[in-house]
């Protein structure tokens, strides 16, 4: 097969110009999710930005974890969204917008093939209705502070979250009970200030783990229990910095570390934190896959560039993607359960086949091309806001064969004027830059952000209604000592000076387990669980024990001592 353009390309941002490669196989795909009208093949093109730029154009359509009071458009009614109350956008609070007692296609408009296709979608992106927040209110239960959320009951601010039970405080939480302060809990019961455990049960401050059980400080362990401070450890029992000791030995230190102190809990962080400095990582996280390359892959076949990934075959470019079966995916951001053949998308899943250039299309859909927060449709072009609807465009409801014809015509204009085959410009997002979780992965400064042309909103907390707000380290040391009275205050948190609030399940779950009061706002302990994570990008180093090139997320700068998972599983068995 000759190819007319170069394998290397330049990414078109001005600000950027990294190179990157776009390889047969990339090309193999993009013609098979090219969609099809009247027998005619409606090519995508390769992408003009790199990787890294596409990451960060999707994650700015995604404001998980901000919440704002603002009226209801239809109802009147005061609502909790994630559409702050200065931006325009038309927005139904989450039962109102499910309902069908609304005409979806009042907000609509022709095509006009004199004006580029993403000015007509920005906007009826402002006209057509959205929900208030991504959620589904019959599917949850007493969770009233959830954002991306599904079938969960009696939850307190968690993200990205399906099936779960009394959580709190927790991003990436499936499947789980009682987990508090996580960052991808995964089929795990008791868990507290844990990052990547998957069928675990009570673990404190444990990191990397799976089916690991009644554990405190343990990173990358598999099939361990009853375990203090280890690391790399396969199906032990009864360990201290990886060292056996007895069963009397361990409860003894076991019940010191949980005496409810805050002071002790420090003191041990910082003894791991010295026992792991001087051991060897291994390069990335892959486990049970085949033929893949990124970090945190399990049960994966031919995923490649992919980060938090999660029984796919087939795909690159992806993240956060769990639950399969997953197949034929590039591009896409969060979500999965049953997805298929889509491309460059930002929240995909549950049955979805041949999503392309989608953001928030979720539940039984199909053949959806250029829309946001589409839910039940089939057959739908450059749609906002719509639900149980098929062969629209741009809201508007057309006969099948109308659909068939336009849509190409359409096509051909996007690609005089350049915009067939880019995903949603950053600018005409309904979020500010900050609020995004691409402020979380692509960090920028209100100037930098502003010189791109794209929003910046400043953030200001509410004030709390409490009796009085203390500050977090003036706390007692002991959650014994905790009075029942810290329900009525707020505390000014130890770093940011945020107030922030304790709720009665944490503050049960914390005396249940012995733990103490934290004194970092939500917001700033969640940031600390990010930064313990490596970054989504792989760079070239060798290995530290045989020299051997690898691919890792280990910085080349990183003073950790990394090993190819050759090297790392002989450290290991």
């Amino acid at each position: 097969m000759v190819h007319t353009f170069p394998m290397q390309q330049i990414c078109a941002n001005a600000w950027c110009k990294q190179g990157f490669e776009i390889t047969d196989e990339d090309l193999k795909f993009y013609e098979k999710v090219s969609p099809v009208f009247n027998e005619k093949k409606e090519k995508i093109p390769p992408p003009t930005q790199c990787p890294e730029c596409r990451r960060q154009r999707r994650l700015v359509w995604h404001n998980i974890m901000h919440f704002y009071r603002r009226k209801c458009d239809r109802t009147g009614r005061e609502i909790l969204s994630n559409v702050s109350p200065d931006k325009q956008h038309t927005v139904y609070d989450i039962n109102a917008w499910w309902e069908d007692s609304w005409d979806q296609h009042k907000a609509s408009l022709s095509f006009d093939f004199g004006k580029p296709f993403f000015e007509q979608f920005a906007e009826l992106l402002l006209k057509a209705p959205i929900p208030s927040l991504h959620a589904q209110p019959s599917t949850d239960e007493n969770c009233t502070y959830t954002n991306y959320a599904l079938f969960n009951k009696n939850c307190y601010l968690i993200f990205h979250a399906n099936g779960n039970e009394d959580c709190l405080y927790g991003f990436g939480v499936k499947f789980s009970k009682n987990a508090v302060d996580v960052l991808n809990a995964f089929d795990s019961e008791i868990q507290y200030e844990c990052i990547d455990c998957e069928n675990c049960y009570n673990l404190c401050y444990c990191k990397d783990c799976e089916n690991c059980s009644d554990s405190l400080f343990l990173d990358d362990c598999i099939g361990c229990k009853n375990c203090i401070a280890c690391h790399n450890l396969r199906n032990a029992e009864f360990c201290v910095f990886n060292k056996k000791t007895t069963k009397e030995e361990f409860e003894r230190l076991r019940a010191a570390i949980l005496n409810g102190s805050y002071r002790t809990y420090e003191e041990w962080r910082g003894k791991f934190d010295a026992f792991l400095s001087p051991r060897p990582r291994r390069a990335t996280m892959i486990r049970q896959c085949e033929d893949c390359s990124g970090d945190h892959l399990y049960r994966c076949q031919n995923v490649h560039e992919s980060f938090d990934v999660k029984d796919v075959r087939d795909g690159k470019y992806l993240d956060r993607i769990f639950n399969g079966p997953n197949s034929d995916l590039y591009d896409i951001y969060q979500f999965g359960v049953k997805v298929e053949m889509c491309y460059e998308c930002s929240v995909v899943g549950i049955n979805a086949f041949h999503v392309c250039f989608g953001a928030l299309c979720r539940n039984e859909v199909n053949d959806i091309l250029y829309s946001f927060f589409c839910q039940t449709c089939n057959h739908c072009f450059g749609c906002v806001g719509l639900h149980n609807q098929e062969y629209c465009i741009l809201n508007k409801q057309y006969t099948k064969e109308e659909y068939e014809t336009l849509v190409p015509k359409i096509i051909e204009h996007m690609r005089e004027t350049g915009e067939w085959g880019e995903f949603f410009p950053v600018e005409i997002s309904p979020f500010s830059y900050n609020e995004t979780i691409a402020q979380e992965h692509f960090s920028m400064t209100q100037q930098e952000v502003e010189e791109k042309g794209w929003k910046w909103r400043n953030q200001t907390d509410e004030p709390p209604k409490v009796e009085k707000i203390i500050p977090a380290a003036k706390l007692p040391d002991s959650i014994g000592d905790v009075p029942d009275d810290i329900l009525n205050w707020a505390l000014k948190c130890s770093v940011t000076g945020r107030p922030f609030r304790i709720v009665k399940q944490e503050l049960d779950f914390y005396r249940k387990m012995r733990l103490p009061v934290p004194r970092l706002h939500p917001d700033e302990r969640h940031k600390r669980r990010i930064a313990l994570r490596n970054p989504r990008k792989l760079f070239s180093r060798s290995c530290a024990k045989c020299s051997a090139p690898i691919q890792t997320t280990y910085t080349p700068e990183c003073p950790e001592i990394v090993y190819c998972e050759s090297c790392y599983l002989k450290e290991v068995y």
